[in-house]
C-alpha cells in the first residue's frame, strides 16, 4: 500500500472544486490509498523537469500532482487538467542537505531568469568572497548554485523570492544584506521544525523530508485520517516549523514565554501545546485567555484539533477572572455576588482567589507534591492583557515543574493598561519569538506597523520589544481607506462595500465589521440590515481573523477619544488607543477597509 502525504494545499483546492467532483475526487484518492481495484494510477509526465513527478486523475478533468519515491507518495496540489500537466512540468523537488526538510523549486521559472542575470552581471558579483563549500554549508543547493554566483545585487536575491524554497532563499537573504554565515545559519536553523538529528542527513531520502517538514505534508494512513486532514481547517493539521517546534516540544524545563506578532500562530502554537500536554503531559491542562468570548473561541477550536473525547477533556479553557470566581466558590460554598450589596470587586476576588488557594495547596515555593495544585500545566494565550495580580494567581495553581507554564502574548496588541513583566511575577520565562505573519499580507502589515507607530512596547519581558523584524510572508492588497462627508455617506459606503464583497463570492462569515464604540456598531448594523455579517467594536475582534474587515469611524474625536490632561495619563491612553485600531486592523486575511466622516483619525498613516 502506498505511504501517502498530503500537501496543505490540497484540502483547499478541493474544498473549491463543485460537491459532484469533490465527491469523485475523494472516492479515488480513498481507492488510491487503500490500493484497490480502480484507483488511479500514475501518469508519468513528459518533459518534467524532475522524473519523479507524475500526476493522477482524481475526478472529471482534474488531476492530482504527486511527487513520488518508491511507495511514498506526496500528493501537492489538484488541478484542472491543463494546469496539472503544467504544474508538474514546472517544478522540480529535493531535500535540504543542511537540515533535511523538503524543497519545491519553480524550475522552469529559474530557467527564464538566468539569462537576465547573466546578461546584469558584473565582475563584482555579491557572494564572490564566499567559496563553495561555505554556501553548501548553509544547505544552498548544490543545481542551484552557479545560479546564485551570478547574483550582484541584494535586489537581485529580492526578485528571486517567489522563484526559491525558503529555506535557499533565507540564508541568501543574509548575506545578501552583509550579514555574517553564523547569522545566515541561525535564520536558516529556524526552519528546523524539530530537534536535530544525529548521524548525516540523505538527500535522496523523501519520506525522511517529508516527516521533517509538518507545514508541507501530513501523513494518512486510512480513510479516517485522510477525511480528517481534507476536512480539518488548515491549522489543526499544518504547522509552520518555528510552530511546530514550540508547540510539539518533547518538554521544557522552565516557563516559556512565546512573544509574536498579528498572524504569527501564537494563538494556534498555544492550542496545539494544550493538545500535546493533554495527551502526553501529567495531569490537568488549564487554557487561560483574556476574556470569555475568547474563552468560548478557544474552547470551540480545541473540539476541532483534539479528536479524542478522554483527551479532550483534560483541558479546561477559562479566563483568569472566572478562575479566580471558581476558586473563591468552590472554598466558600456558593458563588460570591460580582454586583449589589456585599459584592467583591474582581481585583478583591482575585486576591482572595489566591490566599485561599495557598492555603490549601500550601506555601507557594513548596512544590514537591505537583498533584496539591489544582493543574499540573498551564497554557496562557493574550498573555499582554493579564493583571499582576491574576499572574500570580496562574502561577499559584500550578507547580513549579517542568511544562508548568507556557505563555503566548504581544505587547503590542494590547488593550487594557496592564503592563508587568513575568519576571516581576515571579514567573522568570525562557524566550521564544514569532516574527514572521502568515495571515497578513506585508501591504497590510506595513501599514499596521506605521499606524501602530512601530515603537518599542514594554510587558511580559524585562525592556521592550519592537516590530523592526516583523514581516510577511506574501503580498496582498493594499489597505483602502475612504473619507466621506458625513456618517450618513460613509454608511451608504459601507453598505456598498460589504454588497460588493459578498457579490465576490466571501462568505458572511468571513466579514467583519468594526467600530470603536457601540454607537457605531449600532449605526453599522442598521446600514448592513439583511446581511449576515458580523459587526462589533474593535475590542471584541480580539483574537479573531476574517477574510475581509471594514472599520467604520475612525475619525477624528472618535478614534481615539479624548484623552485625559495629565500628560502621563494621556500618554497611556493614546498608546492604548493605538494599540485597540492595530489589533482591529489586523483580524483581516486579504482585504482591509477604513473609512471615516470628516477628518481622518490621527493614527491612520498618511
Amino acid at each position: 500500500m502506498p505511504r501517502l502525504a498530503i500537501g496543505p494545499e490540497f484540502p483547499r483546492e478541493l474544498s473549491a472544486l463543485a460537491q459532484p467532483v469533490r465527491r469523485d475526487a475523494v472516492v479515488a484518492l480513498r481507492r488510491f490509498l487503500l490500493n484497490v481495484a480502480g484507483a488511479p494510477h500514475p501518469e508519468r509526465v513528459r518533459g518534467a523537469r524532475d522524473p519523479r513527478v507524475a500526476t493522477l486523475r482524481l475526478a472529471e478533468g482534474h488531476r492530482g500532482v504527486v511527487v513520488r519515491q518508491r511507495d511514498v507518495y506526496w500528493l501537492r496540489t489538484l488541478l484542472p487538467d491543463p494546469e496539472a500537466w503544467s504544474y508538474a512540468r514546472r517544478h522540480r523537488y529535493g531535500v535540504n542537505p543542511a537540515i533535511g526538510v523538503v524543497e519545491e523549486w519553480d524550475a522552469e521559472a529559474l530557467e527564464r531568469v538566468e539569462p537576465s542575470l547573466r546578461r546584469s552581471a558584473r565582475s563584482a558579483r555579491l557572494f564572490a568572497p564566499i567559496c563553495d563549500g561555505d554556501l553548501l554549508g548553509l544547505g544552498l543547493d548544490l543545481e542551484a548554485l552557479p545560479l546564485f554566483r551570478l547574483i550582484t545585487t541584494e535586489a537581485d536575491v529580492a526578485a528571486l523570492e517567489p522563484l526559491l524554497p525558503p529555506t535557499q532563499y533565507v540564508p541568501l537573504a543574509v548575506l545578501a544584506r552583509g550579514g555574517s554565515l553564523s547569522e545566515a545559519w541561525k535564520e536558516l536553523n529556524a526552519w528546523r521544525a524539530t530537534e536535530q538529528e544525529p548521524g548525516p542527513i540523505d538527500p535522496e531520502d523523501l519520506y525522511a523530508a517529508l516527516r521533517r517538514s509538518p507545514d508541507r505534508a501530513a501523513f494518512v494512513s486510512d480513510k479516517v485520517a485522510l477525511d480528517r486532514v481534507l476536512e480539518a481547517p488548515g491549522w489543526c493539521t499544518f504547522l509552520y516549523p518555528p510552530q511546530h517546534r514550540l508547540a510539539r516540544a518533547a518538554r521544557f524545563e522552565h516557563p516559556v514565554l512565546v512573544v509574536g506578532g498579528a498572524g504569527t500562530g501564537k494563538t494556534v502554537v498555544a492550542l496545539h501545546r494544550a493538545a500535546h500536554l493533554a495527551a502526553r503531559g501529567s495531569g490537568p491542562v488549564l487554557l487561560v485567555t483574556f476574556s470569555q468570548s475568547l474563552a468560548d473561541e478557544l474552547s470551540a477550536k480545541l473540539d476541532l484539533l483534539i479528536e479524542d473525547e478522554v483527551v479532550r477533556k483534560r483541558v479546561e479553557v477559562d479566563n483568569a477572572e472566572r478562575l479566580a470566581v471558581r476558586i473563591v466558590a468552590g472554598a466558600e460554598g456558593r458563588r460570591p455576588p460580582l454586583v449589589g450589596p456585599g459584592a467583591r470587586s474582581l481585583a478583591q476576588l482575585t486576591e482572595d482567589a489566591l490566599r485561599l488557594l495557598s492555603i490549601t495547596t500550601g506555601d507557594l515555593l513548596d512544590d514537591v507534591d505537583p498533584g496539591r495544585k489544582p493543574y499540573r500545566h498551564m497554557v496562557v494565550d493574550e498573555a499582554q492583557d493579564i493583571s499582576p495580580a491574576q499572574w500570580r494567581l496562574l502561577r499559584a495553581a500550578v507547580p513549579r515543574a517542568r511544562d508548568d507554564l507556557f505563555v503566548v502574548g504581544d505587547p503590542h496588541q494590547r488593550v487594557t493598561d496592564t503592563k508587568v513583566a513575568l519576571g516581576a511575577v515571579g514567573i522568570p520565562a525562557d524566550q521564544h519569538a514569532l516574527d514572521r505573519s502568515h495571515r497578513l499580507p506585508q501591504e497590510l502589515l506595513t501599514f499596521a506597523v506605521r499606524l501602530r507607530g512601530g515603537s518599542p512596547s514594554p510587558g511580559l519581558v524585562k525592556g521592550v520589544t519592537d516590530l523592526s523584524a516583523f514581516s510577511a510572508d506574501r503580498h496582498g492588497e493594499r489597505p483602502v481607506v475612504r473619507a466621506y462627508d458625513s456618517q450618513e455617506a460613509e454608511l451608504a459606503g459601507l453598505r456598498g462595500t460589504i454588497d460588493a464583497w459578498l457579490a465576490d463570492g466571501v462568505p458572511a462569515r468571513e466579514i467583519a465589521v468594526g467600530a470603536r464604540d457601540q454607537r457605531f456598531v449600532r449605526a453599522a448594523k442598521r446600514a448592513l440590515t439583511g446581511l449576515d455579517v458580523r459587526a462589533s467594536t474593535f475590542q471584541q475582534l480580539k483574537g479573531l481573523e476574517f477574510e475581509r474587515v471594514a472599520l467604520i469611524g475612525v475619525a477624528e474625536g472618535v478614534v481615539p477619544a479624548p484623552p485625559p490632561e495629565e500628560p502621563y495619563a494621556r500618554a497611556r491612553a493614546l498608546q492604548r488607543e493605538r494599540s485597540i485600531l492595530f489589533v482591529a486592523c489586523t483580524r483581516a486575511r486579504s482585504m482591509l477597509y477604513i473609512s471615516h466622516s470628516g477628518r481622518g483619525s490621527p493614527f491612520l498613516p498618511l
